[in-house]
Protein backbone atom coordinates (compact mmCIF):
# COMPACT_ATOMS: atom_id res chain seq x y z
CA UNK A 1 0.00 0.00 0.00
CA UNK A 2 1.37 3.52 -0.81
CA UNK A 3 0.86 6.85 0.35
CA UNK A 4 1.64 9.90 -2.57
CA UNK A 5 2.47 7.10 -4.66
CA UNK A 6 5.67 6.31 -2.28
CA UNK A 7 5.72 2.53 -0.68
CA UNK A 8 5.22 2.02 2.64
CA UNK A 9 7.48 -1.11 3.32
CA UNK A 10 9.68 -1.39 -0.25
CA UNK A 11 12.05 1.83 -1.22
CA UNK A 12 10.60 1.35 -4.83
CA UNK A 13 7.11 0.06 -6.28
CA UNK A 14 7.19 -3.78 -7.33
CA UNK A 15 6.64 -4.88 -11.14
CA UNK A 16 4.78 -7.86 -10.50
CA UNK A 17 1.88 -8.45 -8.84
CA UNK A 18 1.89 -10.26 -5.36
CA UNK A 19 -0.22 -13.70 -5.14
CA UNK A 20 -0.89 -14.46 -1.41
CA UNK A 21 -1.73 -17.56 -0.43
CA UNK A 22 -4.57 -18.11 2.39
CA UNK A 23 -5.27 -21.08 4.10
CA UNK A 24 -7.58 -22.04 7.13
CA UNK A 25 -6.66 -25.02 9.17
CA UNK A 26 -8.88 -26.40 12.68
CA UNK A 27 -5.79 -26.84 14.62
CA UNK A 28 -3.57 -26.04 17.96
CA UNK A 29 -0.77 -24.42 17.70
CA UNK A 30 1.59 -25.28 21.02
CA UNK A 31 3.59 -22.51 21.70
CA UNK A 32 3.51 -18.39 21.61
CA UNK A 33 1.04 -17.12 19.33
CA UNK A 34 2.35 -15.38 16.47
CA UNK A 35 2.94 -11.34 17.15
CA UNK A 36 1.71 -9.60 14.35
CA UNK A 37 3.39 -5.85 13.70
CA UNK A 38 1.20 -4.04 11.98
CA UNK A 39 2.42 -1.30 9.67
CA UNK A 40 -0.33 1.47 9.69
CA UNK A 41 0.40 3.82 6.58
CA UNK A 42 -0.10 7.64 7.03
CA UNK A 43 -2.50 9.85 5.54
CA UNK A 44 -6.07 11.00 5.85
CA UNK A 45 -8.92 8.65 6.45
CA UNK A 46 -10.26 9.38 3.32
CA UNK A 47 -7.42 7.88 1.41
CA UNK A 48 -6.71 5.32 3.51
CA UNK A 49 -10.02 3.64 3.50
CA UNK A 50 -10.07 3.59 -0.25
CA UNK A 51 -7.29 0.87 0.24
CA UNK A 52 -8.06 -3.03 0.89
CA UNK A 53 -5.22 -4.37 2.23
CA UNK A 54 -2.46 -2.99 4.50
CA UNK A 55 1.47 -4.75 4.22
CA UNK A 56 1.99 -5.48 7.66
CA UNK A 57 4.90 -7.92 9.08
CA UNK A 58 5.14 -10.79 11.57
CA UNK A 59 8.25 -12.68 13.07
CA UNK A 60 9.68 -15.81 12.06
CA UNK A 61 9.51 -18.15 15.23
CA UNK A 62 10.56 -21.74 16.25
CA UNK A 63 8.01 -23.26 18.12
CA UNK A 64 5.60 -26.44 17.90
CA UNK A 65 2.96 -26.97 15.55
CA UNK A 66 0.39 -29.40 16.33
CA UNK A 67 -2.43 -30.38 14.01
CA UNK A 68 -5.71 -31.75 15.06
CA UNK A 69 -8.77 -33.08 14.12
CA UNK A 70 -12.22 -31.53 15.84
CA UNK A 71 -15.26 -33.07 16.61
CA UNK A 72 -18.48 -32.32 18.76
CA UNK A 73 -18.92 -33.12 22.37
CA UNK A 74 -21.07 -32.32 25.15
CA UNK A 75 -20.31 -31.17 28.64
CA UNK A 76 -22.29 -32.08 31.40
CA UNK A 77 -21.79 -34.37 34.72
CA UNK A 78 -20.78 -38.00 34.45
CA UNK A 79 -21.41 -40.91 36.36
CA UNK A 80 -25.70 -41.16 35.69
CA UNK A 81 -27.89 -43.00 37.93
CA UNK A 82 -31.61 -43.47 38.89
CA UNK A 83 -33.08 -43.71 41.48
CA UNK A 84 -36.43 -45.65 42.11
CA UNK A 85 -38.43 -46.13 44.87
CA UNK A 86 -37.75 -49.37 47.03
CA UNK A 87 -41.15 -49.75 48.63
CA UNK A 88 -44.65 -48.11 48.52
CA UNK A 89 -46.01 -44.72 49.98
CA UNK A 90 -45.94 -41.03 49.59
CA UNK A 91 -43.03 -38.85 48.75
CA UNK A 92 -42.77 -36.41 51.39
CA UNK A 93 -39.26 -35.07 50.96
CA UNK A 94 -37.11 -34.25 48.28
CA UNK A 95 -33.68 -32.46 47.84
CA UNK A 96 -32.83 -29.54 45.67
CA UNK A 97 -32.04 -30.05 42.26
CA UNK A 98 -28.05 -29.91 41.50
CA UNK A 99 -27.42 -29.87 45.61
CA UNK A 100 -24.53 -32.60 46.45
CA UNK A 101 -26.18 -35.63 49.53
CA UNK A 102 -22.60 -36.82 51.18
CA UNK A 103 -22.63 -40.52 52.78
CA UNK A 104 -25.25 -40.80 55.49
CA UNK A 105 -27.43 -38.04 54.03
CA UNK A 106 -31.13 -38.28 53.27
CA UNK A 107 -32.03 -38.51 49.49
CA UNK A 108 -35.77 -38.18 50.17
CA UNK A 109 -38.31 -39.32 52.03
CA UNK A 110 -41.37 -41.79 52.15
CA UNK A 111 -44.09 -42.09 54.35
CA UNK A 112 -41.89 -40.13 56.13
CA UNK A 113 -39.30 -41.96 56.77
CA UNK A 114 -35.92 -41.05 55.45
CA UNK A 115 -34.28 -42.82 52.60
CA UNK A 116 -30.66 -43.03 53.53
CA UNK A 117 -27.54 -43.15 51.27
CA UNK A 118 -24.87 -45.40 52.25
CA UNK A 119 -21.56 -46.16 50.66
CA UNK A 120 -21.28 -49.50 48.96
CA UNK A 121 -21.35 -51.39 45.53
CA UNK A 122 -23.88 -53.84 46.31
CA UNK A 123 -27.22 -53.23 45.99
CA UNK A 124 -29.91 -52.90 49.48
CA UNK A 125 -32.02 -56.10 48.04
CA UNK A 126 -33.21 -57.19 51.38
CA UNK A 127 -34.59 -55.79 54.81
CA UNK A 128 -31.85 -55.96 57.78
CA UNK A 129 -32.91 -57.74 60.66
CA UNK A 130 -32.31 -59.91 63.35
CA UNK A 131 -33.15 -63.41 61.67
CA UNK A 132 -31.73 -62.65 58.29
CA UNK A 133 -29.12 -64.76 56.69
CA UNK A 134 -25.23 -63.89 56.74
CA UNK A 135 -24.19 -62.16 53.39
CA UNK A 136 -21.74 -59.30 52.27
CA UNK A 137 -24.69 -56.61 52.21
CA UNK A 138 -24.58 -56.88 55.89
CA UNK A 139 -20.87 -56.73 56.22
CA UNK A 140 -21.47 -53.51 53.81
CA UNK A 141 -23.89 -52.01 55.83
CA UNK A 142 -21.54 -51.94 59.48
CA UNK A 143 -19.12 -50.84 57.65
CA UNK A 144 -21.30 -47.50 57.02
CA UNK A 145 -22.53 -47.46 60.65
CA UNK A 146 -18.98 -48.49 61.96
CA UNK A 147 -17.93 -44.77 59.70
CA UNK A 148 -20.81 -42.78 61.05
CA UNK A 149 -19.35 -43.93 64.33
CA UNK A 150 -22.44 -45.93 65.38
CA UNK A 151 -20.66 -49.55 64.88
CA UNK A 152 -18.25 -50.68 67.83
CA UNK A 153 -17.42 -54.29 66.26
CA UNK A 154 -15.44 -55.77 63.71
CA UNK A 155 -17.50 -55.22 60.23
CA UNK A 156 -18.54 -59.25 59.26
CA UNK A 157 -21.13 -60.68 57.32
CA UNK A 158 -23.40 -61.88 60.26
CA UNK A 159 -26.33 -59.91 61.79
CA UNK A 160 -25.68 -59.54 65.74
CA UNK A 161 -26.12 -57.79 68.38
CA UNK A 162 -23.66 -55.59 67.36
CA UNK A 163 -25.05 -54.93 64.08
CA UNK A 164 -28.68 -54.05 65.71
CA UNK A 165 -26.96 -51.83 68.72
CA UNK A 166 -25.23 -49.92 66.12
CA UNK A 167 -28.76 -49.49 64.19
CA UNK A 168 -30.70 -48.10 67.18
CA UNK A 169 -28.13 -45.54 67.85
CA UNK A 170 -28.51 -44.44 64.40
CA UNK A 171 -31.98 -44.27 64.32
CA UNK A 172 -32.37 -42.25 67.39
CA UNK A 173 -29.46 -39.81 65.44
CA UNK A 174 -31.77 -39.97 62.48
CA UNK A 175 -35.20 -38.91 65.00
CA UNK A 176 -36.89 -41.75 63.40
CA UNK A 177 -38.28 -44.72 65.45
CA UNK A 178 -36.26 -47.30 67.23
CA UNK A 179 -36.39 -50.88 66.20
CA UNK A 180 -32.82 -52.10 65.40
CA UNK A 181 -33.83 -53.42 62.20
CA UNK A 182 -33.90 -51.39 58.69
CA UNK A 183 -36.41 -51.88 56.46
CA UNK A 184 -35.90 -52.64 52.49
CA UNK A 185 -36.40 -49.50 50.33
CA UNK A 186 -34.35 -47.12 53.18
CA UNK A 187 -31.03 -47.34 52.15
CA UNK A 188 -29.51 -46.54 49.03
CA UNK A 189 -25.80 -47.60 48.41
CA UNK A 190 -23.56 -45.91 46.38
CA UNK A 191 -19.98 -45.43 45.46
CA UNK A 192 -19.71 -42.40 47.11
CA UNK A 193 -21.09 -38.67 47.39
CA UNK A 194 -23.92 -37.76 44.64
CA UNK A 195 -25.27 -34.60 43.06
CA UNK A 196 -29.07 -34.89 42.49
CA UNK A 197 -29.54 -33.98 38.75
CA UNK A 198 -33.40 -33.76 38.19
CA UNK A 199 -36.07 -35.01 41.09
CA UNK A 200 -38.44 -36.93 38.75
CA UNK A 201 -41.20 -37.24 41.49
CA UNK A 202 -42.94 -34.57 43.46
CA UNK A 203 -43.82 -34.29 46.59
CA UNK A 204 -47.08 -35.99 47.67
CA UNK A 205 -47.17 -38.49 44.60
CA UNK A 206 -48.15 -41.94 45.67
CA UNK A 207 -45.38 -44.33 44.62
CA UNK A 208 -44.99 -47.85 44.30
CA UNK A 209 -41.78 -49.72 44.34
CA UNK A 210 -39.80 -49.55 41.09
CA UNK A 211 -40.92 -45.72 40.14
CA UNK A 212 -38.46 -44.01 39.15
CA UNK A 213 -38.02 -40.82 42.10
CA UNK A 214 -34.41 -39.47 41.36
CA UNK A 215 -31.58 -38.76 38.60
CA UNK A 216 -28.44 -38.64 40.15
CA UNK A 217 -24.93 -37.94 38.65
CA UNK A 218 -21.54 -38.32 39.94
CA UNK A 219 -19.74 -34.75 41.16
CA UNK A 220 -17.06 -33.95 38.29
CA UNK A 221 -18.36 -32.76 34.55
CA UNK A 222 -16.91 -34.83 31.82
CA UNK A 223 -17.00 -34.42 27.74
CA UNK A 224 -18.37 -36.78 25.87
CA UNK A 225 -18.03 -37.66 22.27
CA UNK A 226 -19.39 -39.82 20.34
CA UNK A 227 -16.85 -40.34 17.37
CA UNK A 228 -17.34 -42.23 13.95
CA UNK A 229 -15.66 -45.60 13.49
CA UNK A 230 -13.43 -43.33 10.41
CA UNK A 231 -11.79 -41.63 13.26
CA UNK A 232 -11.47 -44.16 16.32
CA UNK A 233 -7.97 -44.14 15.94
CA UNK A 234 -7.48 -40.91 17.19
CA UNK A 235 -8.99 -41.57 20.79
CA UNK A 236 -6.57 -43.48 23.13
CA UNK A 237 -6.68 -43.92 26.65
CA UNK A 238 -4.79 -41.41 28.67
CA UNK A 239 -4.03 -39.49 25.38
CA UNK A 240 -4.29 -35.70 25.55
CA UNK A 241 -6.98 -33.24 24.07
CA UNK A 242 -8.10 -29.81 23.98
CA UNK A 243 -11.66 -28.84 24.97
CA UNK A 244 -13.14 -25.94 23.31
CA UNK A 245 -15.82 -24.81 26.53
CA UNK A 246 -16.70 -21.39 24.62
CA UNK A 247 -15.12 -18.95 21.37
CA UNK A 248 -12.16 -18.34 23.36
CA UNK A 249 -12.15 -20.30 25.87
CA UNK A 250 -9.98 -23.68 25.94
CA UNK A 251 -8.87 -26.27 28.31
CA UNK A 252 -6.81 -29.18 28.39
CA UNK A 253 -8.45 -33.12 28.79
CA UNK A 254 -7.16 -36.43 29.24
CA UNK A 255 -9.04 -39.67 27.54
CA UNK A 256 -10.66 -41.89 30.68
CA UNK A 257 -12.63 -43.91 28.32
CA UNK A 258 -13.00 -45.54 25.21
CA UNK A 259 -15.97 -47.48 24.87
CA UNK A 260 -17.19 -50.10 22.44
CA UNK A 261 -18.80 -49.35 18.85
CA UNK A 262 -22.61 -49.17 18.86
CA UNK A 263 -25.19 -47.72 16.44
CA UNK A 264 -26.48 -44.36 16.93
CA UNK A 265 -29.35 -42.87 15.08
CA UNK A 266 -29.05 -39.64 13.38
CA UNK A 267 -30.80 -37.25 11.31
CA UNK A 268 -29.14 -39.15 8.47
CA UNK A 269 -29.90 -42.41 9.50
CA UNK A 270 -28.55 -44.98 11.69
CA UNK A 271 -24.56 -44.91 11.95
CA UNK A 272 -21.69 -46.78 14.10
CA UNK A 273 -20.19 -44.37 16.50
CA UNK A 274 -17.13 -44.90 19.10
CA UNK A 275 -18.28 -42.95 22.67
CA UNK A 276 -15.14 -41.24 24.36
CA UNK A 277 -15.08 -39.71 28.00
CA UNK A 278 -12.74 -37.22 28.41
CA UNK A 279 -12.40 -35.90 32.15
CA UNK A 280 -10.90 -32.34 32.50
CA UNK A 281 -7.38 -31.93 33.62
CA UNK A 282 -8.96 -28.87 35.41
CA UNK A 283 -12.24 -28.61 35.83
CA UNK A 284 -12.22 -25.23 37.72
CA UNK A 285 -12.17 -24.26 33.58
CA UNK A 286 -16.00 -25.69 33.13
CA UNK A 287 -16.94 -22.87 35.54
CA UNK A 288 -20.92 -22.96 36.27
CA UNK A 289 -20.91 -24.50 32.64
CA UNK A 290 -22.86 -27.52 32.52
CA UNK A 291 -25.32 -29.60 30.13
CA UNK A 292 -23.70 -27.31 26.44
CA UNK A 293 -21.98 -28.80 23.64
CA UNK A 294 -18.74 -28.21 23.35
CA UNK A 295 -15.62 -29.05 20.00
CA UNK A 296 -12.69 -31.45 21.01
CA UNK A 297 -9.48 -31.26 18.93
CA UNK A 298 -8.16 -34.58 19.00
CA UNK A 299 -3.89 -34.22 18.09
CA UNK A 300 -3.20 -35.88 14.71
CA UNK A 301 0.22 -34.84 13.75
CA UNK A 302 3.13 -32.20 15.40
CA UNK A 303 5.99 -30.75 14.26
CA UNK A 304 8.27 -29.99 17.54
CA UNK A 305 10.46 -27.07 17.52
CA UNK A 306 10.47 -25.95 13.78
CA UNK A 307 10.69 -22.67 12.13
CA UNK A 308 7.28 -21.16 11.01
CA UNK A 309 5.65 -18.37 9.78
CA UNK A 310 1.75 -17.44 9.60
CA UNK A 311 0.16 -19.05 6.65
CA UNK A 312 -0.65 -15.85 5.04
CA UNK A 313 2.77 -14.87 4.45
CA UNK A 314 3.46 -17.37 1.79
CA UNK A 315 3.35 -16.06 -1.75
CA UNK A 316 3.24 -18.30 -4.72
CA UNK A 317 6.36 -17.90 -6.47
CA UNK A 318 6.05 -17.28 -10.96
CA UNK A 319 7.70 -20.89 -11.14
CA UNK A 320 6.25 -22.68 -8.68
CA UNK A 321 6.70 -23.53 -5.32
CA UNK A 322 6.06 -21.01 -2.27
CA UNK A 323 7.95 -18.24 -1.05
CA UNK A 324 7.93 -15.57 1.78
CA UNK A 325 9.65 -11.80 1.58
CA UNK A 326 11.71 -11.08 4.12
CA UNK A 327 11.81 -7.42 5.70
CA UNK A 328 15.62 -6.51 6.16
CA UNK A 329 17.35 -3.93 8.61
CA UNK A 330 17.03 -1.01 5.47
CA UNK A 331 13.40 -1.44 4.88
CA UNK A 332 14.05 -3.43 1.40
CA UNK A 333 11.89 -7.01 1.02
CA UNK A 334 13.96 -9.57 -0.44
CA UNK A 335 12.00 -12.74 -1.77
CA UNK A 336 13.24 -16.24 -0.17
CA UNK A 337 11.73 -19.75 -1.61
CA UNK A 338 10.66 -21.80 1.15
CA UNK A 339 9.28 -25.74 1.38
CA UNK A 340 6.58 -25.98 3.32
CA UNK A 341 5.80 -28.61 6.30
CA UNK A 342 2.58 -29.26 8.78
CA UNK A 343 0.08 -26.34 8.79
CA UNK A 344 -1.17 -25.82 11.71
CA UNK A 345 -3.27 -23.10 13.70
CA UNK A 346 -2.58 -20.51 10.97
CA UNK A 347 0.95 -20.80 10.60
CA UNK A 348 3.20 -23.18 8.27
CA UNK A 349 6.24 -25.14 8.59
CA UNK A 350 8.82 -23.42 6.17
CA UNK A 351 12.65 -24.20 5.48
CA UNK A 352 14.52 -21.61 3.34
CA UNK A 353 18.03 -20.76 2.86
CA UNK A 354 18.56 -17.85 4.65
CA UNK A 355 15.48 -17.58 6.60
CA UNK A 356 15.64 -17.99 11.15
CA UNK A 357 14.13 -16.51 13.97
CA UNK A 358 13.40 -13.12 14.72
CA UNK A 359 13.45 -11.96 11.13
CA UNK A 360 10.01 -10.29 9.81
CA UNK A 361 8.32 -11.84 6.78
CA UNK A 362 5.29 -9.39 4.75
CA UNK A 363 1.86 -10.75 5.88
CA UNK A 364 -0.95 -9.09 4.16
CA UNK A 365 -3.75 -7.26 6.97
CA UNK A 366 -7.29 -6.98 5.75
Amino acid sequence: MTRSGQPVIEPAPRKRGRAWVCSIAAVVVVGAAVAIAVTRPAGDVAEETQHKRVAGTALVERKTLQETVTSPGSLSYGGASGIDAGRTGTITRLPREGGRVKVGGVLYAIDNQPVVLLRGRLPAWRAFKSDMSDGPDVQQLERNLETLGYFTGTPDTRFDWYTKAAILRWQDALGVKETGSIDHGLVVFAPGEVRVAETVARVGDQVGTGTAVLRLSGLDKIVTVELATAKQALAKVRGKVTVNLLVGKATTGTISKVGAPRQQKSSDGKGIVVPVTITLDHPAAAGRLQEISVSVDFPTASRKNVLTVPIAALIALPKGGYGVEVVRNTGATETIAVKTGLFAGGSVEVTGDGLDTGQKVVVPVL
